[in-house]
């Protein structure tokens, strides 16, 4: 059932969750099976990444010359593509944001309070001009868009989602070290869930769906019967 034909309210729904949970790729198609648009918000937080490296800019030394690029970054995303591409600084990012350079350093970007706010407010612009939205991240549900109708909070085990993220980039053409992704990914768990600016957490009002035995369509299918069910007062 596409929403389009049978409700004309506001509508965002969030999926948070750990790096390498299936946010991004489950968001898309649930935002494709509802009708509605896709906010990959993570992408964002990659976008300033992959900006500092490419203007010789460290984020783990540099924060001022990071902040100074995340304000000066215009990130907007081109809404006519699928998934929408990003640009930044006129430059199309996209094929850029799973670079392992970027994915190494992105953390370090996101434990920035000020290029947090920067993109917090971002992403609320965009929920208002988007209002009929599926957004993911880490602090959709709990920060970005508190009164969102439907939150969901995926997890999945971290061999699981070292392996999925894995087979994205050989399906990019590019090299994948299991083992160093599962590293990484543990890593930044934690990093994500002890920073101080937007922590990793689950939303009080957000259910939680383990992914780790569930393939693509059958989480979506899941989320879209919640969703669904939610609009209709079940």
């Amino acid at each position: 059932m596409n929403l389009n034909s049978t409700i004309t309210d506001d509508l965002i729904v969030t999926l948070d969750g750990p790096a390498g949970s299936g946010k991004s790729t489950v968001a898309r198609q649930l935002a494709k099976r509802l009708g509605v648009d896709f906010l990959d918000t993570g992408a964002m937080y990659r976008g300033i990444t992959a900006l500092c490296l490419h203007h010789g800019v460290d984020p783990t030394t540099q924060a001022d010359e990071a902040l100074a690029i995340a304000r000066e970054s215009k990130l907007d995303f081109d809404w006519q593509t699928d998934p929408p591409a990003l640009y930044g600084q006129g430059i199309n990012l996209t094929g850029r944001l799973r670079d392992a350079d970027v994915t190494g350093q992105v953390s370090a970007i996101a434990a920035l309070g000020p290029i947090r706010e920067i993109l917090v407010n971002a992403q609320r612009v965009i929920g208002k001009s988007h209002p009929r939205l599926v957004t993911e991240g880490r602090d959709q549900g709990s920060v970005v868009f508190p009164d969102a109708q439907v939150k969901f909070y995926l997890v999945a085990r971290p061999q699981v989602r070292a392996h999925r993220r894995a087979e994205q980039l050989r399906e990019a053409g590019k090299e994948a070290d299991e083992q160093l992704i599962c590293q990484q990914i543990i890593e930044r768990d934690h990093k994500d869930s002890t920073r101080k600016d937007g922590p990793l957490i689950c939303p009080d009002d957000a259910l939680t769906v383990d992914t780790s035995e569930m393939s693509l369509e059958q989480v979506v299918d899941h989320l879209h019967q919640i969703v669904m069910q939610r609009l209709a007062g079940v």
